[in-house]
């Protein structure tokens, strides 16, 4: 009686088709943000019914989506690329807040330079970047420390919220103190650009991949998605490694234009063959750390046009 009252029709569910405003996203996030204006409105479906809350990502993907009256590929290559961290934008004020009502004492003084970059932070990552390496191990440090206070089943919005209204002073400078000494004590110095620090590295074919500092591997400029980075990348540190290793985030990657014939581009994570004795183990592993689509062969004339030989069963290789 209080479960099942009955089906609900398609056309009931939350949908939007062909928007004025031209686009619809979607970062696992509500869609009651989809189309920014145009959006489905909430007070007119049960709540059951879109339970997802709003994330970083999906506020970086409204504002990169508003700024552009039409998309070519490599325009939507970049909007998807954009580096801008909406999961900072009160973070990061709470910080400096934190900072400047501290007395004066040693620890004050010994973060006088981090906080001047961390203030003058414009919230984008980059691989040169010096303050997102600070602003991202602080976030995840003070996220670590209160880990066991944050209510159970909160989105990450309402994590990010809770960091900022609900951590003390204290517990601000004290995550960004030992973030200063980690990268002090793991590089001899803090100040360690983005890329030095978060590498994508494939060395076997197994899912479950070993990752190793001595090995070679490639800078990624992007990040979480935790902290609204559409071109998702999630590292991480592992048994043994001082920098992190990507483990999660995008893994295919695609822009595609329907026309009188379809264009696509698209990115693997690493390459489309586990043998790491393959040409093809690693060979979109430079292009996929710097965000570098290569053309899609969807026609049949341009598959055989490109390809490195033929195979028709029964015949030797």
């Amino acid at each position: 009686n209080t479960d099942w009252q009955g089906l609900h029709e398609v056309s009931q569910i939350v949908h939007a088709i062909n928007p004025p405003n031209g686009w619809i996203q979607n970062c696992n996030s509500t869609p009651f943000s989809l189309a920014g204006e145009e959006s489905p409105n909430r007070a007119n479906y049960p709540t059951y019914m879109a339970p997802d809350a709003q994330n970083a990502r999906g506020i970086n993907a409204e504002r990169v989506l508003k700024r552009e009256p039409a998309f070519t590929l490599d325009k939507l290559i970049a909007a998807a690329y954009d580096p801008y961290l909406a999961g900072f934008v009160n973070l990061i004020p709470s910080l400096v807040d934190a900072y400047e009502s501290t007395p004066a004492n040693d620890s004050k003084a010994k973060l006088k330079e981090p906080m001047a970059t961390l203030k003058s932070w414009d919230k984008s990552y980059g691989v040169t970047s010096i303050p997102a390496t600070l602003a991202i191990y602080w976030g995840q440090e003070l996220r670590q420390q209160i880990f066991s206070r944050i209510p159970s089943g909160s989105d990450q919005l309402s994590i990010i919220n809770y960091m900022v209204a609900q951590t003390s002073a204290e517990e601000k400078i004290k995550a960004l103190e030992n973030v200063v000494d980690e990268l002090q004590r793991d590089f001899g110095t803090w100040k360690v650009a983005w890329g030095e620090v978060n590498r994508f590295q494939r060395l076997t074919g197994k899912i479950t991949e070993t990752y190793d500092d001595t090995k070679p591997s490639l800078a990624v400029a992007s990040t979480s998605s935790f902290w609204g980075s559409l071109a998702a990348f999630g590292s991480r540190k592992y048994l043994g490694t001082k920098k992190m290793y990507g483990y999660v985030g995008n893994s295919f990657v695609a822009v595609v234009e329907f026309g009188k014939e379809v264009k696509a581009k698209s990115l693997l994570a690493g390459g489309n063959n586990n043998n790491p004795l393959s040409p093809h183990f690693a060979d979109q592993a430079l292009i996929y750390s710097q965000g570098k689509f290569k053309d899609v062969w969807f026609y049949k004339k341009d598959v055989v046009k490109h390809a490195e030989n033929t195979y028709h069963p029964g015949e030797k290789k």
